[in-house]
């Protein structure tokens, strides 16, 4: 079984969003939207499905990365969701929360040996 395939996406704790989001669009030149960026990309293995990536900036004292105090989350798109947390579990992974199905997929959250959140995703 694949596990990942790729980075979904990369979420940042700051105290200023907007200048943030400021800042990487002129000295990085990524247009930003209100929530941050998202990078497009092909895929020869299934060109009916047009995966991307996204950069993204929470405010400092959101609680989505618990229970994780650290102060980014990386995203990771995976192949099959409900598989590879079956085989995680089994492995022993700590599994935060319930998975979540949404409009863009299905999402579960893990905690690396370090106690870093990791967002597991199935892009639908």
């Amino acid at each position: 079984m694949k596990r990942v395939t790729g980075i979904g996406g990369i979420f940042i704790k700051c105290k200023d969003r907007d200048s943030t989001r400021a800042w990487y669009e002129k000295h990085l030149g990524i247009p930003m939207e209100s929530w941050g960026a998202q990078f497009n990309w092909n895929t020869h293995e299934n060109p009916a499905i047009q995966p991307y990536s996204l950069l993204s900036f929470f405010k400092e004292q959101t609680d989505y990365f618990e229970p994780s105090t650290q102060p980014f989350m990386i995203n990771f798109r995976v192949d099959n969701l409900d598989r590879l947390l079956e085989a995680l579990r089994s492995e022993g992974v700590t599994v935060v929360g319930e998975p979540l199905a949404e409009e863009y997929g299905k999402f579960a959250w893990i905690l690396d040996p370090e106690g870093n959140k990791i967002e597991l995703w199935e892009q639908l």
